[in-house]
């Protein structure tokens, strides 16, 4: 089996989605256009999917207030600073300090700004 997609549900899909295509270079694959307001957004490699969707009768989880170590989205990056430069300029927050691990990855985690974490990693030997 592979991944086809990973969906949360949020406050604001239209606008987290836009975000995510002009930030992240994701596209939007599907979408609906009145509520639950889904987007389905694939990443560039076209292969995996985040579904976004805003569902009043269920409740949006505190993206914020969940530490990075315990809920995060990984990109793959090849400069890892300028992209932390680049997402905190459109309105990301920096979740601590780039670091390097035991394998020599580079590591960052930056929260869009509904609060949900991203990690930038770039390895030092691709894993994909």
């Amino acid at each position: 089996m592979k991944i086809e997609h990973l969906a949360w549900n949020v406050e604001d899909p239209i606008s987290v989605a836009r975000w995510y295509v002009e930030n992240l270079g994701f596209t939007i694959k599907r979408q609906i256009d009145a509520p639950p307001w889904i987007h389905f957004l694939a990443d560039d490699s076209g292969t995996v999917m985040l579904e976004l969707y805003g569902n009043p009768a269920v409740d949006v989880h505190g993206f914020k207030d969940i530490p990075a170590m315990g809920l995060h989205l990984a990109l793959v990056t090849d400069d890892i600073e300028a992209d932390m430069a680049r997402l905190t300029a459109a309105g990301g927050s920096p979740d601590g300090e780039i670091n390097t691990n035991e394998s020599g990855d580079r590591l960052g985690m930056i929260r869009d700004p509904w609060g949900f974490c991203l990690q930038l990693v770039q390895r030092a030997v691709p894993m994909i």
